[in-house]
């Protein structure tokens, strides 16, 4: 049988009718027993503590520290039910079609734990396994903050707000700056994956480099540069040299550093982190990791690498981990045992920050944001 390539691992996984072997229904868990194994107890870490620092959100992404000093998350949100079957192409089963709803949002935590919204009513959509897209990161360029929306455009239940970056304005407007559900149907990639492929795409990460904004997309496999009048351009085709790697996570530090989560089923190690420099030149940089969804360096050249999960098989949850990857190349199991996270920053502090439990169960309210305290 072919591999089946998929363009986010937890797109099919999300579901728990599918963690485990569908061979023996015995052993697959309830909801209600994946709530109980996702206790923090599970989670161990060397030479750092761990505190919970926000619990109650809905699908927990990318998230960013403002001048403020509040932490700024963005969520996926809990989907809806509008359909657009007929309106668009849309997203081949299993995984499509979507519908969409406009449940996602903005969040920040106050330096003393206050959790507000920022901005609501955002595009969400699930998919027909139940996975969710909504904000899927979030940017500031001169103060001023901007979201990555992956829950847009037509084939999710959207056919008003494109797959886009928006700009957020101070009274909590919006408006859309880039329109990527447009570029991406009018730029194809050299190598689309027909098996899952996503008119629309499926955007993750975001990031600032000397104001400009730079963007990660995991299904069709590149990155883009956007500037502030909305102008986007592609840096690299990563379908071109390397095939369907799924490209999800970026840091930079004077080159860009990409890390791909790889398909399914999950092969443990064979993810990597990928060197592009601003001009799209690439060569892999280091390997050895696992389904990589987030990537931090701090100022000492230190590399931070989130993995949602590190098993064989079958996406696991309490497996995901935080290496630490030091600038000789050496590396270190920094945090062990989160609960499927999908998103981390670094903070002011010099701590990181998680977004933990970012899908699983959908159960409204089950993600959380973690602190590791490495001082």
């Amino acid at each position: 049988m072919k591999k089946q390539a998929i363009f986010m691992l937890f797109v099919l996984f999300l579901s728990s009718l599918v963690f485990y072997s569908c061979n023996d229904d015995s052993s697959i868990p309830t909801d209600t027993q994946l709530i109980k194994s996702s206790s923090s107890d599970k989670i161990t870490s060397s030479n750092t503590t761990i505190d919970t620092i926000a619990v109650g959100l809905n699908g927990p992404r990318g998230l960013k520290f403002g001048a403020d000093g509040y932490l700024y998350v963005a969520e996926s949100g809990l989907g809806g039910s509008n359909s657009t079957l007929g309106q668009c192409d849309q997203v081949i089963p299993p995984v499509g079609p979507y519908v969409g709803g406009n449940t996602a949002r903005i969040l920040k935590i106050s330096p003393s734990g206050t959790v507000s919204t920022v901005v609501d009513n955002l595009p969400s959509c699930q998919n027909a396994l139940g996975d969710r897209l909504g904000v899927a990161d979030i940017e500031f360029m001169n103060n001023t903050l901007y979201a990555l929306i992956a829950g847009g455009g037509c084939s999710h239940g959207h056919s008003d707000v494109p797959a886009s970056i928006i700009k957020i304005n101070s009274d909590a407007s919006w408006s859309v700056i880039a329109d990527l559900s447009t570029y991406q149907q009018n730029n194809p990639v050299a190598e689309p994956e027909e098996d899952d492929f996503e008119p629309d795409g499926s955007w993750y990460s975001l990031i600032n480099v000397r104001n400009n904004l730079y963007a990660i997309e995991p299904n069709h496999g590149e990155m883009v540069k956007v500037t502030k009048n909305g102008n986007v351009s592609r840096v690299i085709d990563f379908s071109a040299t390397y095939g369907h790697i799924v490209p999800t996570s970026v840091a930079y530090h004077g080159n860009f550093f990409v890390g791909n989560l790889n398909t399914f089923p999950v092969v443990a190690g064979s993810s990597n982190i990928y060197k592009v420099t601003p001009s799209g030149q690439s060569q892999v940089w280091a390997t050895g990791f696992s389904t990589v969804l987030g990537l931090v360096i701090d100022d000492q050249a230190r590399m931070y690498v989130l993995e949602s999960s590190s098993v064989d098989g079958f996406p696991t949850p309490n497996t995901g981990r935080i290496i630490k990857v030091l600038p000789s190349g050496q590396k270190e199991v920094l945090v062990d045992g989160l609960f499927f996270p999908t998103g981390m920053t670094m903070g002011p502090d010099g701590n990181l920050y998680v977004s933990n439990k970012g899908y699983g169960p959908p159960v409204p309210g089950f993600g959380e944001i973690l602190r590791i305290n490495l001082h």
